[in-house]
């Protein structure tokens, strides 16, 4: 993708796993350009539940530069099937904190319907393909690696391994 390796003068990638606190500001500079009249930005926070049950926090494991390959292909597809612009996508790895941003989409469109419609989808094919785990920490202390997010919600075994 031409504009994968365009940076800002902070020198932020379009796509990155990291450990460090996310920050929207430089995701937006490096998506802006004069011919996109929408930028939209979704931020995935760690919540303090899910189903019902109370969770403590969170951990994320990535198999770092596939992660990033994967994240930057996503991109690609969906710059090529709704006709964006720009795409940034940040995820962090390791102990996150009730509160804390889990992963960062920017995109950029002319139009505000393809910059939400892309970041829904993204945000949906993230979870489904990207060699990113997430690991739920209960308030109980149990804890609970959670695999296909659709099944989960559903309910059904093949969703998870219980791990404690």
């Amino acid at each position: 993708m031409e504009d994968a390796n365009i940076q800002n003068p902070k020198s932020v990638p379009l796509f990155a796993i990291t450990n460090q606190p996310l920050d929207p500001t430089p995701l937006v500079a490096l998506v802006q350009a004069p011919d996109m009249g929408a930028v939209v930005t979704f931020a995935g926070i760690v919540r303090n539940n899910f189903g019902g049950r109370a969770t403590a926090f969170l951990e994320y494991e990535a198999y770092e530069s596939m992660a990033v390959l994967v994240l930057e292909q996503l991109a690609t597809e969906a710059r090529a099937t709704l006709g964006t612009g720009a795409i940034a996508i940040h995820h962090r790895v390791g102990r996150l904190e009730i509160g804390e941003i889990a992963v960062m989409i920017v995109v950029a469109a002319a139009h505000r319907h393809e910059a939400f419609e892309a970041a829904e989808r993204l945000m949906d094919r993230i979870k489904e393909v990207a060699p990113i785990w997430k690991k739920e920490i209960w308030a109980d202390g149990a804890s609970e690696w959670v695999g296909n997010e659709i099944a989960r919600k559903a309910g059904t075994s093949e969703s998870n391994k219980e791990t404690g």
